[in-house]
C-alpha cells in the first residue's frame, strides 16, 4: 500500500462511497457474466467504438449531408413520432433497428422507475446536478471532448445539457409514445459517431488525448457510472429509504438507456453489484482535474448560481465538496466556507429525515433547501434554452480555435 496514486484511488472511492476501487494499473477484469448478455467476447471496451453508427456518421460528414439531417430531426421530438422524411436512406434503415426498446426490456420496472424518480426527484436533482454534473468536470476525457468539440463553444448551452441528461431519463414517460428519451439517446447516439470522427482533426484536442478516437464504449460506460451508479450509492449512504424493487427499476431504466447509446449488452451490469464493481475499474482510477474541467465547472456552478433563489456561492461549493469530497472540491479550486459546510453536514441529513417522514421535527433549514431543490428542479426543467424538449444537433466540425 505505498503507491501514493494507489492510496489516492482508494481515499477518492471511499468518499464518492463507491466500493471495490480497482488498481488504476490493472488491466480490464470485469467479466461478461455479469452483464445482462450473461456471456460475450470479454474484449477491453477501451478498443469499442460503436461499428453501427461510426461508418455512416463519417459518409454523411464526408459528403455535407449534416445540415438537411439536422433539419430534418429538428422535427422528431417524441418516442411515438415517425421517422422525418427527408433523411438519407442508409440513415433512415439504420434508425429503424435502432429506434426502439431492446427485447429484454421491462416494461413493468420502467414503470416503476419512473414512479421512482417520481417520489425521489428531491434527491436526484441535487445528485445529478452538483454530483454528478460537476463529477463530469474531473472526467478528464469527458471534460477535453465537451471543452474541444463544437459544442464547447458555447458553454452555457453545452452545461445546460451535461445537467439534464439524468433527469431526462427521470421523465414520467422517458421511454413511452409520448416521453422523448429514446429520440435523444438516438440523436446522442450519432452526436457521438460525429464526435469520433471530428475530434482527432482537433490539433487542441490531440495535445491532450490518451486514445486515437475519442468516446470508447467505456467512455460511455464510465458516464453511467458518473451517474446512475454514484446516484444510487449515494442514496445508500444518505440512508433514503429505498426497495429492492425501486433500485432494481432505477438501474433497469440505466441499463435500457446505454443499451440505446449504442452499448453491446454483453457490458451492461446485470445488478448493482456488478455496476459497481465495473464502476471500480473505469471510474474511480480516471478521475483527476484538467485545465478544460475547471473551466466546465465553473460554467455548470455559475448556471446554477443564477437560478439559486438567494444560496450563496460558499454555500453551492460546500454542497459540492458534501457530495464530492473535498478532494474533488481541492481540484475544482473551490474557495471554503466553513460555516456553510457546517450547515450542509449537519441540516442535509436532517431535511432528508424530515422529507422522508423519519423525523416529525422540521429543521429550522428546511426552507432554504427546498427553495434550492426546486432551483435545480427548474434549471433540469428549463433545459437551458428550451421548456419542452433539449435540442440535439449533430455537429460538423469543431470547438474553432481562438
Amino acid at each position: 500500500m505505498n503507491n501514493p496514486s494507489r492510496r489516492k484511488v482508494l481515499s477518492l472511492g471511499v468518499a464518492l462511497g463507491l466500493v471495490g476501487v480497482a488498481d488504476p494499473a490493472r488491466a480490464w477484469a470485469w467479466g461478461p457474466a455479469g452483464s445482462v448478455a450473461g456471456a460475450g467476447t470479454g474484449v477491453d471496451p477501451e478498443y469499442v467504438w460503436d461499428s453501427a453508427t461510426d461508418p455512416l456518421m463519417v459518409s454523411l460528414l464526408e459528403n455535407g449531408q449534416v445540415p438537411s439531417v439536422n433539419a430534418a430531426m429538428a422535427r422528431w421530438v417524441n418516442n411515438g413520432d415517425a421517422l422525418p422524411g427527408g433523411l438519407p436512406a442508409e440513415l433512415t434503415a439504420h434508425l429503424r433497428t435502432v429506434n426502439r426498446l431492446p427485447s429484454w426490456a421491462n416494461p413493468a420496472k420502467l414503470a416503476r422507475a419512473a414512479d421512482f424518480n417520481r417520489r425521489k426527484d428531491t434527491y436526484l436533482f441535487m445528485l445529478y446536478g452538483l454530483g454528478s454534473g460537476i463529477m463530469s468536470t474531473v472526467i478528464p476525457r469527458e471534460a477535453r471532448s465537451v471543452y474541444w468539440s463544437f459544442g464547447g463553444a458555447d458553454m452555457k448551452d453545452r452545461a445546460a445539457k451535461t445537467f439534464t441528461f439524468g433527469y431526462d431519463l427521470s421523465q414520467l414517460d422517458a421511454f413511452k409514445p409520448t416521453g422523448q428519451f429514446i429520440v435523444t439517446a438516438n440523436k446522442t447516439r450519432l452526436v457521438h459517431g460525429a464526435v469520433r470522427h471530428l475530434l482527432p482533426q482537433s490539433p487542441h484536442w490531440k495535445a491532450g488525448a490518451d486514445q486515437a478516437i475519442p468516446i470508447s464504449v467505456a467512455d460511455i460506460l464510465v458516464t453511467f457510472h458518473s451517474l446512475g451508479t454514484y446516484v444510487h450509492r449515494k442514496m445508500l449512504d444518505w440512508r433514503i429509504p429505498m426497495s429492492a424493487a425501486d433500485q432494481e427499476a432505477f438501474l433497469h431504466s440505466w441499463q435500457v438507456a446505454i443499451h440505446l447509446l449504442g452499448v453491446p449488452d454483453e457490458y451492461i451490469p446485470q445488478t448493482w453489484a456488478a455496476a459497481e464493481a465495473q464502476s471500480a475499474q473505469v471510474l474511480t482510477p480516471i478521475l483527476a482535474p484538467t485545465p478544460e474541467g475547471l473551466d466546465l465547472a465553473e460554467v455548470l456552478l455559475g448556471l446554477t448560481a443564477e437560478i439559486d433563489l438567494g444560496v450563496t456561492r460558499g454555500f453551492l461549493n460546500e454542497f459540492v465538496r458534501y457530495a464530492l469530497s473535498n478532494e474533488v472540491g481541492d481540484w475544482l479550486k473551490l474557495p471554503r466556507d466553513y460555516a456553510a459546510a457546517a450547515l450542509v453536514r449537519t441540516a442535509w441529513p436532517a431535511f432528508i429525515l424530515f422529507r422522508e417522514g423519519l423525523s416529525p421535527v422540521m429543521p429550522g433549514t428546511f426552507y432554504m433547501f427546498d427553495q434550492f431543490v426546486r432551483a435545480l428542479a427548474m434549471l433540469f426543467l428549463n433545459k437551458g434554452a428550451s421548456t419542452s424538449t433539449t435540442p440535439i444537433t449533430i455537429p460538423t466540425g469543431n470547438r474553432p480555435a481562438g
